[in-house]
């Protein structure tokens, strides 16, 4: 499914249950308080579905390592992402763009109040005019996997936090696609080079909600 959503040269790997086998790999020890939880076997699964990724682009298996913002660490030269929720688990790395962001979440509404913290007014009737084109899609939801992937690529490009409100987003249903124009533009952090927008694509199938963003 993830692969669908990527460019030639992303190496992604996925996942839709755990070994319950599978143990910490070492190293990481120290970022799974409860590996046994629901939750910490998806942090589990998502590491060793990164390192198989890495493996496709030639690196010994080894400890992923999480920065001051609980974003993954990479191997020099490798950009990439880790998401996982209920039902899902996966990675994409590559050596060939800029960055890659992604976010995957259950196909189900946000709570009561989150919408209102994450979505302008004008995102909010985007949201209403797509429900009443297609009901079986929460893009309430969908839009907060949107934002989520535009975090993680502009994270590693920029080095600086982004909120929910300095990106809008605006869906096309039908291309199944997203462009997010950044109300406060980045500067690429290697190149010094300004950027203003994203642009991400995005599946629902099978009960999941799936965003992903690259930047070349």
């Amino acid at each position: 499914m993830l692969s669908q959503l990527l460019p030639e040269g992303v190496v992604s790997v996925e996942a839709f249950e755990d070994d319950l086998e599978t143990v910490v790999f070492p190293g990481e020890e120290e970022y799974v308080v409860a590996p046994h939880s629901a939750r910490g076997r998806e942090f589990v699964t998502a590491r060793r579905c990164a390192r198989e990724a890495l493996e496709q682009l030639g690196f010994p298996p080894a400890p992923i390592r999480v920065g001051a913002r609980r974003e993954p660490l990479w191997p020099d030269g490798v950009v990439g992402a880790i998401t996982h929720c209920p039902g899902y688990r996966a990675a994409a790395v590559s050596r060939s763009i800029a960055s890659v962001g992604m976010d995957a979440e259950p196909n189900g509404p946000l709570p009561p109040g989150v919408l209102e913290q994450v979505a302008s007014l004008a995102e909010r009737k985007a949201l209403d005019g797509l429900a009443r084109e297609d009901s079986t899609v929460n893009w309430d939801r969908l839009l907060f996997t949107a934002k989520e992937a535009v975090y993680k690529a502009w994270f590693p490009l920029t080095g600086r936090w982004l909120g929910f409100e300095d990106a809008v987003v605006v869906i096309d249903r039908a291309a199944g696609t997203f462009h997010a124009d950044l109300m406060t533009p980045g500067v690429r952090r290697d190149t010094g080079v300004e950027f203003h927008a994203f642009d991400g694509t995005f599946r629902a199938v099978g009960g999941l909600l799936l965003s992903a963003v690259t930047f070349p």
